[in-house]
């Protein structure tokens, strides 16, 4: 992903005294010819874990405390499985000065669930490595590595983490979604495009979508899209069209703070769907669905969240009035803003009450009309994630420090 990133940035181990081992296993030595996935030297802080109470990282690696008050833990974040198979996690840990009773935890959890325990003891030293159970293959991983001591001169000391794989998930090539793959989210997608600018359920919204649809047994996912008040599709034509490409087939019109207009338009592509009359004729994939707009399209999206046809929303510029519009998410949400959009201070109120698994980007250098546009190739990657299972980019492109889109301005996400 450089060559993208440089253009976005154009545009703007053997265990001892092993207590208990979790459900990963046994110890096991690294599988032979294993593929790294990630790893964690310390030598510059923390790296992608953050922490909880006492932590602190050197050349030492990463050092944590005991408290009375508090046991301190570090996490790290989501670590990309996709592809991956035959996963291992190896580190070294030294535990110094735990009295009876007191112990470190090494964990793993997958795709957010609750943690398993990979060792609890009092007394380690070296190197650790744990196979994980096949369930982890292919999904989002994360580490922690935690204290239960009351004294600070009790210590742990972690690291050289690493995770490597036996199988797939060759990092420059990253595996397939339901869509043609491509290099380049700035670009136009692989897909020739069609607009019809007098579609939909009164003939009067614009119906944007792949000229070959269906090309190779693609079913293609759905974007509803909501213009901004005293707009139209017209005024969104290139950015529509630049979604198409990518293989979504895009629904426009007029939009109104109710979105009801946008679940009748979902009712329509259905019948589209199922009509051997259409150039749509079951190429749509109608369990993969986007409702999304801008300014008033994001009000109107947030009126109808809880559709239960969603897999997400996105909203643009367009923060609810009164703080609740989260209330009706239930799928997770893509927030872009503005820093020198007025309509921000309200999308920050609705990134403090949203529930459901949120990223947040306030753009640098823009203001409420051109959100959109600076916000688009945010979207197609979003778009690609979240209705094409281009998984890998949930790391890549949005949930993890160094993300693609994390330079174009102040990144904030939760829930995940």
């Amino acid at each position: 992903m450089t060559r993208l990133r440089g253009r976005l940035r154009a545009f703007g181990a053997v265990a001892l005294s092993i207590m208990t081992v979790g459900a990963a296993g046994a110890l096991t030595p690294p599988a032979a010819a294993a593929t790294p996935v990630y790893s964690e030297d310390f030598s510059d802080g923390l790296g992608t874990f953050t922490a909880s109470g006492s932590a602190r990282a050197g050349t030492y690696g990463a050092r944590l405390s005991g408290s009375l008050f508090t046991d301190p833990s570090i996490t790290s974040a989501p670590i990309d499985l996709a592809g991956y198979s035959g996963v291992t996690v190896s580190y070294t840990r030294s535990a110094s000065g735990l009295d009876l009773g007191e112990s470190f935890t090494a964990a793993y959890s997958v795709d957010g669930g609750s943690f398993t325990a990979l060792e609890s003891a009092r007394t380690v030293a070296g190197a650790a490595s744990f196979r994980l159970p096949a369930s982890a293959d292919g999904r989002d991983l994360r580490l922690r590595f935690s204290l239960d001591a009351s004294s600070a001169l009790e210590t742990l000391t972690v690291d050289d983490v690493l995770v490597e794989a036996a199988g797939g998930g060759d990092p420059t090539d990253p595996p397939p979604g339901s869509l043609p793959p491509v290099d380049d989210v700035t670009e136009p997608g692989p897909y020739a495009v069609t607009v019809d600018s007098s579609a939909g359920p009164g003939d009067d919204g614009w119906l944007v979508y792949p000229s070959d649809a269906g090309r190779d047994g693609v079913d293609h996912p759905i974007l509803v899209w909501g213009p901004g008040a005293g707009s139209a599709p017209a005024d969104y034509e290139d950015m529509l069209r630049l979604w198409s490409s990518h293989g979504f087939v895009v629904y426009s019109e007029v939009s109104s703070s109710s979105g009801a207009y946008m679940v009748d338009a979902l009712d329509w592509l259905e019948e589209r769907n199922a009509d051997p009359g259409s150039p749509l004729y079951q190429d749509l994939d109608t369990s993969e669905v986007a409702f999304g707009g801008h300014s008033r399209g994001s009000i109107g999206t947030f009126d109808v969240a809880d559709e239960p046809r969603l897999e997400t929303t996105i909203h643009v510029a367009g923060g609810s009035f009164d703080g609740d519009g989260p209330d009706n998410l239930r799928k997770p949400a893509l927030y872009i803003g503005g820093d020198e959009d007025f309509a921000t201070a309200n999308m920050e109120r609705d990134y403090t009450n949203t529930d459901v698994p949120v990223w947040f980007n306030v753009l640098d250098g823009t203001d409420h009309i051109y959100a959109t546009r600076n916000g688009r190739h945010i979207i197609t990657a979003w778009l690609r994630w979240r209705l094409a299972d281009e998984e890998f980019r949930r790391t890549e492109d949005f949930l993890s420090p160094g993300c693609t889109f994390c330079g174009l301005g102040e990144v904030r996400y939760k829930n995940w």
